[in-house]
């Protein structure tokens, strides 16, 4: 770490000593902030003294790209923005019970003392309350509703409601509760109802189709009557039944750095900055953006430059389909207009990266398309390939590429099976494990690949077979639409298929969550030695799954449509593991529940609206809360939450407001600097990133998210 000149603002001090000398004896207590000549610092106060645990936000465009750092007051109202890059800020207070405060011009080195605003009543105030204050305002429908008694499909239960209404359907895509979407946009027209205004909302884009397939053909059009009515109760002034907390306790020392990066029209799904296993690996390195969907192009963000550049993905064949349409999450073109962009097309990718991840080499893999959905003939029945003549593959909508950063040369890695997150092992060959493969477990040994080049012998996949006849091997097997035979083993196909993938690093075992859009949400274990599987339904009173990972002990967390943290430990397990009543309900002890923070829908007893799209835990202490810390997306909370010692800590993006991710991860930069060199990365990844605060024209940003030991540390 560089030495720097600390300025202890004396002169200023005398000046704030006076000016407070006839206030509350509180106020006479502060003394002047400590601060380096690359820090802003000062003390908040407002109508009644120190403003504690609200946050100071420095914003600046001065940088290749749009910059801002966000820290959290003390008890005292101080405050030390740290580490700023040299250039002119815009600096301003926002807080809950307060709007934005005035901004005002700063630099680096200079105290800056903020008078912070007060919310002239509660409706101003709860325009800055995260979306799940206002989500949770959404009626859903009695249990009596169900079971063909209303307009519901009787096929539909409450459960399937809250699926859809959380982190399996619209929050899978969207923050919903944010300004934009509790609104219904002008440029749609007049509407009888609100009811009708939702028809036209969801049919716009390039995601119109499939939501109007979702709501309109799976639900029957029920849902409209329930969103209707929720944005008409919020246009005639309704406002959430509840307050959010300021930041307490250890929530206080979190470091906000954020960059725009990508386009204003397309949206990125994720970034990736290191090793999972190594988290070294890239230190002080660039980020890698995965655009799904939207664009050809990933971004890649340089922190130490603020510089954004762009690398296009190429494919095999350049005049193969875009990676859109049947098949796909998203159609070729607009259904209906958008508010915001009209009938343009906004995403025409054909490459569809979805997520990556780094080697200990320092490279980057990817699940990506790298050739139509038609498989090779090695894939396929009559194919000599081990695992084709086992279970032959004809299709698959998403492969491998790898990109080396020190060439920036591209390599296609053909895969059989689908891909959809990808997570290395801990062995000799640093297998690549891949979700997204339907109904087998999917890899590729990346040491075979380096030394031979040759995508098919390096790949393999298998069936996922329950030893039912409870011999330890595996055997012959039945179907998964025949019954269980004493003498065989069973194939399953788990649900709609592996979502998360997580390679324990106990023993080797693979584990995914599964089910999370057709079939029982589970988590699914297959061991690569014996090729046989478990399957653990995810018992009551949780429900959905979606993302989710593995600790050092090899306990399986993830994130339930339920409003749930859930883990799962199978050395808990008290029966047998195997056997004809191994089939996913038979060790309900290995679960265990921790609700997330924030109000629940009303009507339903004791729950969280939170809909977590993923979980990921902190082996390595890349944060600072410590090792083996489970974390979530707080998808509706702005930002993230960790499980510390049995206590949810909110690690929230306050600005700009709709902060919504779809993955993060860890990096260590400097084991030996302390706070300032470790941290979490992750970027905005809704698919719309317009409807977030700023509008049309506001770009994705990507987030570094550090926890220093107190509120003043820098």
């Amino acid at each position: 770490m560089r030495l720097k000149a600390r300025l202890y603002l004396t002169v200023a001090a005398i000046g704030i000593a006076s000016l407070l000398a006839a206030a509350p004896a509180q106020l006479r207590a502060q003394t002047a902030v400590a601060i380096d000549n690359d820090d802003i610092g000062g003390v908040v106060t407002g109508a009644n003294g120190p403003e504690a645990g609200v946050w100071v936000v420095a914003e600046t465009t001065d940088l290749p790209t749009r910059y801002a750092k966000i820290v959290v007051t003390d008890d005292q109202g101080r405050y030390v923005l740290p580490d700023l890059p040299k250039a002119k800020y815009k600096v301003w207070v926002r807080g809950y019970g307060l709007v934005d405060s005035p901004k005002v011009d700063g630099e680096p080195g200079q105290q800056l003392n903020l008078r912070a605003t007060p919310a002239p009543n509660e409706a101003a105030a709860a325009q800055y309350y995260p979306a799940i204050y206002w989500y949770s305002m959404l009626k859903i429908p009695d249990k009596s509703d169900f079971g063909g008694k209303s307009n519901i499909p009787e096929k539909l239960t409450q459960v399937d409601w809250l699926k859809q209404t959380k982190n399996i359907g619209c929050i899978g895509c969207h923050q919903l509760g944010q300004q934009s979407t509790r609104t219904i946009p002008a440029a749609f027209g007049e509407f009888k109802s609100g009811e009708e205004a939702w028809m036209r909302r969801i049919q716009s884009g390039q995601s119109g189709e499939q939501m109007t397939n979702q709501l309109a053909g799976n639900f029957g059009g029920a849902p409209f009557k329930y969103y209707g009515d929720w944005t008409d109760r919020i246009a005639k002034g309704e406002l959430p039944k509840s307050k959010p907390p300021r930041p307490q306790g250890v929530e206080r020392n979190v470091v906000i750095t954020s960059w725009e990066w990508g386009t204003d029209k397309q949206y990125l799904h994720d970034l990736i900055s290191s090793d999972r296993r190594n988290p070294t690996v890239n230190a002080y390195g660039p980020l890698y953006g995965s655009p799904e969907y939207s664009t050809d192009n990933m971004p890649i963000l340089d922190p130490k430059t603020s510089k954004v550049t762009f690398f296009k993905m190429p494919v095999e064949d350049p005049n193969m389909p875009e990676s859109l349409g049947p098949g796909h999450a998203a159609s070729i073109k607009p259904l209906q207009a958008s508010a915001y962009w009209g009938d343009e097309k906004t995403w025409d990718t054909r490459a569809n990266n979805h997520n990556a991840m780094f080697d200990k080499k320092g490279r980057v893999w990817i699940a990506a398309t790298v050739r139509g959905m038609d498989n090779p003939a090695f894939c396929k029945k009559g194919s000599d390939h081990p695992s084709a003549k086992v279970f032959p593959l004809d299709r698959s909508p998403r492969q491998v590429a790898m990109l080396d950063p020190k060439t920036m040369k591209y390599t296609f890695v053909d895969t059989c099976f689908g891909t959809h997150h990808p997570q290395f092992g801990y062995d000799a060959n640093d297998t690549l494990w891949l979700s997204g493969t339907g109904p087998v477990a999917g890899w590729v040994n990346t040491k075979m690949f380096d030394e031979t080049g040759d995508a098919a012998k390096s790949q393999g996949w298998s069936p996922f077979i329950l030893d039912t006849n409870g011999n330890g091997k595996r055997d012959d097997y039945v179907e998964p639409n025949q019954p269980v035979d004493p003498a065989k083993d069973k194939r399953i196909v788990p649900g709609s298929g592996p979502y998360a993938v997580m390679p324990s690093p106990v023993d080797g075992s693979i584990w995914y969550t599964t089910g999370v859009f057709g079939g029982p949400p589970a988590f699914l274990r297959f061991d690569p030695a014996t090729g046989l599987s478990e399957v653990y339904n995810v018992p009551l009173p949780a429900f959905g799954i979606r993302g989710g990972d593995i600790d050092k002990n090899g306990v399986a967390w993830g994130s339930a449509s339920s409003g749930h943290l859930v883990s799962f430990d199978r050395r808990k397990c008290k029966g047998p593991l195997n056997g004809p009543d191994a089939t996913g309900n038979h060790c309900p002890e290995g679960w265990s529940f921790y609700k997330y923070p924030g109000p629940g829908f009303e009507g339903l007893g004791d729950n969280s609206a939170e809909s977590s799209y993923y979980t990921w835990v902190d082996q390595h202490n890349t944060l600072g809360l410590g090792e083996n810390i489970p974390m979530s997306t707080a998808n509706l909370n702005d930002g993230f939450v960790a499980l510390k010692d049995g206590q949810m800590v909110m690690l929230r993006i306050p600005y700009p407001m709709g902060f919504y991710a779809k993955g993060f991860d860890g990096r260590i930069d400097d084991a030996n600097a302390g706070w300032k060199g470790r941290g979490l990365w992750s970027t905005n990844g809704d698919r719309t990133p317009w409807l977030m605060e700023g509008g049309k024209g506001s770009k994705p940003h990507a987030v570094h998210i550090q926890l220093r030991p107190d509120p003043l540390a820098h």
